[in-house]
Order: C-alpha cells, then sequence, then structure tokens
C-alpha cells in the first residue's frame, strides 16, 4: 500500500551514488600543575633542601603540584608528601611569571627526563634534563 502512495520505491536505484565518511579522534591528555608561592608570613623560617639522585621517570598521577620556580628547575610535589626537583635544559623565564606550566604525559603515564617537556603558559616550552630526589636538611 506504502508502494502505492509513492513513501516506498519499488526497486532500488541503481544509479544513487554510495557515500563513505572517515572520522578521525585524536585523544591528547594534558596536566597543568599548578606552581603557588607561599606568603611570607605563613613560613616561619625557610627549608634547606638537599639533591640526590632521581628517578629518570616519574608517574603523572603522582605529581599534586609545583613550588619553588627557579631559572632553570622547579620542585615537585609528590602525593605521599615526597619531593623532586625537575631540572630543565635551559633556562624558562616565562615560568615565574605566569606561576604554572602544563606537561603531557607519553602514553605510558610517565614523565622522563630527556624525552618530555614542560610548556609555560604563553608557549614556551622547556624539556626536563633531569629529576632529583629532595630531603629536608637540618639546619645548623
Amino acid at each position: 500500500m506504502l508502494a502505492a502512495l509513492g513513501g516506498v520505491p519499488d526497486e532500488p536505484n541503481a544509479a544513487a551514488p554510495i557515500e563513505f565518511a572517515q572520522m578521525t579522534i585524536r585523544q591528547q591528555i594534558r596536566i597543568r600543575i599548578p606552581a603557588r608561592l607561599q606568603p611570607e608570613a605563613k613560613v616561619p623560617v625557610p627549608i634547606e633542601w638537599k639533591e640526590s639522585k632521581g628517578p629518570k621517570c616519574v608517574a603523572a598521577r603522582s605529581i599534586i603540584g609545583a613550588t619553588a620556580l627557579r631559572d632553570r628547575s622547579f620542585d615537585i610535589v609528590m602525593r605521599d608528601k615526597s619531593r623532586m626537583r625537575a631540572r630543565l635544559d635551559r633556562s624558562c623565564p616565562a615560568l615565574d611569571y605566569y606561576y604554572g606550566f602544563y606537561i603531557s604525559p607519553d602514553a605510558d603515564g610517565q614523565i622522563c627526563a630527556d624525552r618530555d617537556s614542560i610548556r609555560s603558559r604563553v608557549g614556551g616550552e622547556c624539556e626536563i634534563d633531569a629529576f632529583r630526589k629532595l630531603r629536608a636538611a637540618a639546619r645548623d
């Protein structure tokens, strides 16, 4: 009955072209690391940190923040309350102006020295040269 009313064609139209489409989906994970300076009134005595040999890579999920930005390094605060210092291959002057940066971990979820870079909020990029473990030193 629908065919008689023109709602359904009697036979498929052989002249109608078949259309194909392709869609590519890309996923990118970018982690923003906040770096905040603490007011001097809340820090009674500066802590001295001693460096020792650190790992080649750090799990991105274990990083909760960064602090103490310097010209060629910054300190990373880990979930277990430990700290590491990331040494950079060169100076990154934009880091101290915007107090934060981005890290894009690789597919393995690790951030590795001599492989990964940090990006400042204005677009500058600096490669991580090495990680160093930090421990609080006794003051004399």
